[in-house]
């Protein structure tokens, strides 16, 4: 039963033709039987019943051309005198079928000759409605025309009904697209974010570890002492590389993060003191001043500034030089924090500082960037005028808009 179903509706055109020639068959019989028209009418009967059911055949591929070869034959009937017969049945399913799927002005012109059909034909053939007077002749006219108005209230029915899970699906389906486009923002707002982190967790501790191995394996026999201190410095800041890391991960196994312990605070604004300390014992110097009255900060405003801070260093590190150093002031506002790091080194190639970088260069000024547009501050990066390089911030309270 299934595979006839599926069937059908696979072949719908095919399933319209089988009717047609069963009306066709029916049709042909009454017109044999009926006695009561001349051969006019006859020969005439033939081709209207033939196109009324080509009508059938063919309503779901052109509904609107089926409607007007319908009206055609219909007013065929009237100017040769074909009295109704079963081929007529074809009125009524193209009136269903247009109102269902056909165009709205061709909907409009079958609900139209659909009420004046039956009128005509009563006009046409007098005779056939009884002489008991017009009242029960406007009874047969209402009776004749209801079928018609049922089926085109019917096709307009199916037509709204399908309009509107049309518009559920359209509706469901761009929801889908745009749950689907939230979801590849969030992946990559969170991809960038732990890029952010592990940039500034790897680029910072692993710089600080190459230059004090680097400096322990100069002095490794001249001075022992300071070879040892070196390895000691390695040691904890690979320790607290760890810890950072562990605080990453932590942060993304959000469901596993409440039963397996703490981790490691975000660094906050107290801790740049101990970051600067930590380059100081790596061998940069670093002149580190607060101005104004410290006082906590939201959280994001915190770790962007030690995160601007730490990732400035770094880079001091990288491309300011053996003899260079660097200093760092922050400054609290009344609305913001104010940030400034400057070097005398060298500097840094035009494209680790310009938005966007080149060939890959440049990710820690793109993760500052990032992290200062986040909280509605803004940056500022580049090579000062005497030499070296600076970086400056201004941190808001609150972010841009609220």
């Amino acid at each position: 039963m299934q595979r006839l179903y599926d069937f059908i509706r696979r072949h719908p055109t095919g399933v319209d033709t089988f009717w047609a020639v069963v009306l066709l068959g029916i049709s042909g019989m009454s017109i044999v039987q009926d006695q009561t028209g001349g051969g006019r009418e006859r020969v005439a009967a033939v081709p209207i019943a033939v196109g009324l059911c080509v009508v059938v055949a063919l309503r779901r591929r052109a509904p609107e051309r089926t409607l007007l070869l319908a009206i055609l034959m219909g007013a065929a009937q009237l100017v040769f005198g074909v009295r109704p017969n079963a081929a007529d049945f074809a009125l009524l399913v193209i009136t269903y079928t247009v109102a269902t799927v056909g165009e709205r002005w061709a909907s409009r012109l079958a609900l139209g000759c659909s009420l004046v059909a039956a009128g005509l034909s009563t006009l046409r053939w007098p005779q056939e409605i009884s002489s008991s007077g017009w009242a029960e002749s406007v009874f047969v006219v209402v009776v004749m025309t209801v079928p018609f108005v049922l089926a085109w209230v019917l096709g307009d029915s199916i037509r709204t009904r399908r309009a509107y899970f049309s518009q559920l699906e359209e509706r469901a389906a761009r929801l889908e697209r745009e749950r689907e486009a939230q979801s590849k923002v969030a992946v990559a707002a969170e991809r960038a974010r732990i890029a952010r982190e592990l940039h500034d967790v790897v680029a910072h501790n692993v710089s600080v570890m190459v230059v004090q191995a680097d400096g322990a394996a100069y002095v490794m026999d001249a001075s022992p002492d300071q070879a040892r201190q070196a390895l000691e410095t390695i040691s904890v800041t690979g320790r607290q590389a760890l810890a950072e890391m562990r605080r990453l991960l932590g942060v993304l196994r959000t469901g596993d993060s409440q039963e397996s312990g703490e981790y490691v605070p975000q660094p906050d604004v107290e801790q740049i003191e101990d970051l600067v300390g930590q380059v100081r014992r790596a061998g940069l110097t670093v002149d580190f001043k607060i101005e104004g009255t410290p006082r906590p900060l939201p959280s994001g405003v915190e770790l962007t500034a030690y995160r601007i801070v730490q990732e400035a260093l770094t880079n001091t590190r990288k491309h300011g030089g053996p003899d260079a150093g660097a200093s760092v002031r922050l400054v609290y506002f009344d609305d913001g924090l104010g940030l400034l790091v400057e070097d005398d080194g060298r500097g840094a190639a035009h494209e680790l500082y310009a938005d966007g970088g080149a060939d890959g260069a440049g990710q820690g000024m793109i993760g500052m960037r990032e992290r200062v547009g986040m909280v509605g501050g803004t940056l500022d990066a580049g090579p000062r005028p005497g030499g070296g390089f600076r970086i400056s911030a201004l941190l808001p309270l609150k972010a841009a808009g609220q």
